[in-house]
């Protein structure tokens, strides 16, 4: 058990999938301040100053709070300003990783076409002498 354990640990598909993962957590924190720094200042300015990140709905008449870190603090809270930034950011995720998909696959459609050769001379005239042999009655 323990060799099979060392084979599948050792084999590329797991060290594809470690750094695949190393990679989608660099890449999550990149998306992350994309959407908190660029895109939701400019949608705040393009609503006239609003950020989501801070909109909550207190659900205990404790939170007097007007922003959400000090609101939590206070008691229960329906963040869903955050769930906005949230869904923004996969949103983001899931197109860019739309076009990632989009564009590899055009350049393996690309690379098939390429890949597969015009049929020699002699193909050419074998197919055309089957044909015949075909239309050839009886």
């Amino acid at each position: 058990m323990l060799k099979e354990f060392r084979e599948f640990a050792v084999k590329g598909n797991v060290m594809d999938l470690a750094i695949g993962v190393i990679i989608g957590a660099a890449f999550g924190n990149i998306v992350s301040s994309l959407v908190g720094d660029i895109f939701m200042p400019v949608i705040g300015a393009v609503t006239g100053g609003l950020d989501f990140s801070n909109h909550f709905i207190p659900l205990s008449s404790a939170v007097t709070a007007d922003n959400l870190v000090d609101a939590k603090k206070q008691g229960a809270v329906l963040a869903y300003g955050s769930f906005i930034t949230i869904a923004i950011n996969f949103l983001i995720v899931a197109g860019v990783l739309f076009l990632v998909v989009r564009t590899i696959n055009t350049l393996r459609r690309a690379e098939e076409n390429k890949a597969a050769p015009a049929p020699s001379r002699s193909e050419v005239l074998l197919t055309e002498i089957r044909d015949l042999l075909a239309k050839r009655p009886g």
